[in-house]
Order: C-alpha cells, then sequence, then structure tokens
C-alpha cells in the first residue's frame, strides 16, 4: 500500500512546494487537486474553492492538497466544517512550514506530521516559565543578525519551548502572535520588533505571583 494513503491530515514541513508535488506523485492514481497561493496568504477566497471542489461527487477517493506559508483566520474558520465531516471519498491535506501558523481548532481535527528536524528546538536558551524583561531584552540581541529563515526556525523553536519544554497551555492571543510573527518574518520584517513583541506576551503581570 502507497505511504502517503492515509486518511486527511496536516504535513509540517521545509520546502512546500517540492512536499506537495511529491505528494501528488504519490498519490496517483488517485485525482489530487492542488490549492497552493502565489501569494504569502491563503485567504477566504481560496477555502470557499476547496468547499466547492469538496462537495463535487467522486466514485473513488480525490485529495485535496492545501499548501500555503500562512493562512488568514476567515480562511482556516470557513474550512472547519469540511475538516469535521469531509464529504464521501474526500481527504484534505494541508502542508505548510510551521503548525504554529494554524488555529487549535484546525489542528485538533487532524493528525499532524512533523517531517522537518527538529532538534534545534531542543537548544534555544530561553525560560519562559520565570520570563522577564531582562530575559527578553537579552534574547532579542543575542539574536539581532539573523537572517530570515533563521528567525523562521527561532520562531518555531520558541513554539516548541513553550509547548513540548516548559508545558505551556498558549491562550488565543499568544497563538495568534506566533502566526503572525511568522507571516511577518516571510514578508521580510526585522526580527527583532517581531520577536520582541512575541516574546512580550510570555511575560508575567507586575501583580501576578
Amino acid at each position: 500500500m502507497n505511504s502517503e494513503m492515509r486518511s486527511s491530515h496536516i504535513i509540517i514541513c521545509q520546502n512546500i512546494e517540492e512536499r506537495s508535488a511529491l505528494l501528488i506523485e504519490n498519490l496517483k492514481p488517485n485525482r489530487c487537486v492542488l490549492f497552493q497561493p502565489e501569494e504569502t496568504n491563503f485567504k477566504i477566497e481560496i477555502s470557499k474553492m476547496v468547499i466547492a471542489e469538496a462537495y463535487i461527487a467522486e466514485e473513488t477517493v480525490k485529495y485535496l492538497i492545501i499548501s500555503a506559508r500562512a493562512f488568514t483566520v476567515e480562511a482556516q474558520n470557513a474550512l472547519l466544517k469540511i475538516l469535521e465531516e469531509p464529504p464521501r471519498n474526500i481527504e484534505i491535506i494541508i502542508v505548510t512550514e510551521s503548525k504554529s501558523v494554524l488555529l487549535p481548532t484546525v489542528r485538533s481535527r487532524l493528525q499532524i506530521m512533523m517531517e522537518h528536524h527538529t532538534t534545534v528546538h531542543d537548544k534555544v536558551e530561553i525560560e519562559l516559565l520565570k520570563f522577564n524583561l531582562g530575559e527578553l531584552f537579552r534574547f532579542v540581541k543575542a539574536h539581532e543578525r539573523i537572517t530570515k529563515d533563521e528567525a523562521k526556525t527561532l520562531i518555531e523553536a520558541i513554539y516548541y519551548r513553550a509547548t513540548a519544554v516548559d508545558g505551556i497551555t498558549l491562550s488565543e492571543k499568544q497563538i495568534e502572535r506566533f502566526d503572525r510573527s511568522y507571516r511577518l518574518i516571510h514578508a521580510n520584517a526585522r526580527p527583532q520588533p517581531v520577536l520582541t513583541s512575541l516574546l512580550m506576551t510570555f511575560l508575567k503581570p507586575k501583580n501576578a505571583r
């Protein structure tokens, strides 16, 4: 049986274009429909196209492949119904670079497959449970000369540290900030202010015990 033949899921990888092409090749002879926006964001207009394609009746399994680096909240919310209850013979595969760009409501509906290396995640030197302004400025200063790709990796590392190492349950605000930070870096924003804004969500209020 083809290793790609599985139910709807999310693939997290480094090269989404290459991975999507390989996915289509491996899923043959099944029909695959690729939704890959030319611009950065996967917008609600494309979600409507996905939904329309999902409701076209099929005699055999059809795969809808959603490949993007960033997604608007509206686009993701529009997909929730077909992710929860896909039409007959429809499987949906989302291919993206970081699970932090997806809403918790999307991630909870699909199995997540991590395909890129995550060893860097264990090395991020930051204690989010004891985070303060001094640590924030030290961390941002230490990474002031990083490249765009390094900044993306660092954002993923912070997400991993928060959820997998420190066991923090992220708030909706923090999840949205991870999403926004990743998109800003992809749009060539300067890493320092983006990292500062992201990390400030982990600062404890002065009156917190």
